[in-house]
């Protein structure tokens, strides 16, 4: 099986469109179940409707019918429902879209970030853009987890990496200088407090100075994240580019260094995906794949290996759907299929 573009466009972006949102209460559906089609959460969560608000913005400029009223209705519900009063977006909510969780999620509203630079919400974006240049930075450098704060919390890079995907759209959305201004922070904040000089890995887990967190003198790895930011500093290399800025030395051979690692350490010998976790020092660590992993090594180094471990995750799953889990062997993990999943496989299938 081939998964392409003509597979998103005919396939996945008309089931969600059809079967993904609750349009008599306005708001998207967190999963599918892949036999009924249906949806048992109790709950809708932002950046599920950030993400798909993306999506079907990209939808929308392909033409898909419809997709324009998906946008319209996520917009709604960001607006009326998810939208607090200080300033940002809640992150929880009940079905009928009131708010079960107020906080302030960094990685939550970097999607909202993403999602008004997609549909041309300059307003909208301006706000959040705000928000990261003021309360949500860190004293100690970068951003915090959210607010309010929680005491023993773990930092991640994963909100620094979406922030940087959505300050690159908001850039080329609205030409703001701004949006470029703190996309250099965050690369730079990858570059010298991120990634580990020892290992040339990316940890995933911080504590309240940056420094990584480890287990018996190792950290974890997902090598889908080393996809996801080898993609995203080859496009800041080239932004920074286009606006004439000056490219730090070293930055334009990170991407394959990050790369290289993923491929030699993060590909399961008995499914040939990129599996969830391995070792900073490249041991195995979970052998099982997830759905994202295989759309983000596609999007960073289209070819025929990451072709076709995207095309063996949608292998035998009903039209438009995919099998979100694989476990060691390479068997598919019953379950749901989450909503945020076509964020991952539109931005690779587009790219």
């Amino acid at each position: 099986m081939t998964t392409d573009f003509a597979w998103l466009r005919d396939q996945a972006w008309p089931l969600w469109l059809e079967r993904g949102i609750d349009r008599d209460r306005g708001g998207f559906h967190e999963w599918l179940d892949p036999a009924t089609l249906g949806c048992d959460a109790p709950y809708r969560r932002l950046r599920v409707a950030a993400r798909q608000v993306w999506t079907f913005a990209r939808a929308a400029r392909h033409g898909l019918p419809g997709a324009g009223d998906a946008v319209a209705l996520g917009l709604d519900f960001l607006a009326r429902r998810a939208r607090r009063p200080g300033g940002g977006y809640a992150t929880r909510f009940d079905l009928a879209g009131a708010v079960t969780d107020p906080r302030l999620d960094t990685y939550d509203n970097a999607f909202c970030l993403l999602a008004f630079a997609a549909t041309g919400e300059r307003q909208a974006a301006m706000a959040q853009l705000a928000l990261f240049e003021g309360p949500l930075r860190h004293p100690l450098g970068g951003w915090r987890e959210g607010l309010p704060e929680v005491p023993g919390e773990a930092r991640r890079q994963n909100p620094h990496m979406h922030l940087l995907e959505a300050l690159h759209e908001a850039f080329l959305a609205f030409a703001e200088p701004r949006c470029l201004d703190l996309a250099e922070e965050v690369a730079g904040l990858f570059t010298d407090r991120f990634l580990d000089p020892a290992t040339g890995t990316l940890p995933e887990s911080f504590d309240e100075t940056l420094a990584p967190l480890r287990q018996g003198g190792r950290h974890a790895v997902e090598p889908g994240h080393h996809c996801e930011w080898a993609w995203l500093l080859r496009r800041h290399v080239a932004l920074l580019g286009t606006a004439g800025r000056p490219v730090p030395p070293g930055l334009p051979t990170l991407p394959a260094r990050l790369l290289d690692f993923a491929r030699r350490h993060g590909i399961g010998p008995a499914h040939g995906a990129m599996v969830d976790e391995v070792w900073s020092d490249g041991t195995a660590k979970s052998g099982g794949a997830r759905l994202w992993p295989q759309a983000e090594w596609r999007r960073a180094d289209p070819g025929p290996a990451s072709a076709a471990a995207l095309a063996a995750q949608v292998a035998g799953a009903p039209g438009g759907l995919w099998q979100e889990r694989r476990d060691a062997a390479g068997q598919p993990v019953p379950g749901p299929v989450p909503a945020s999943s076509l964020y991952h496989l539109t931005g690779a299938l587009m790219t």
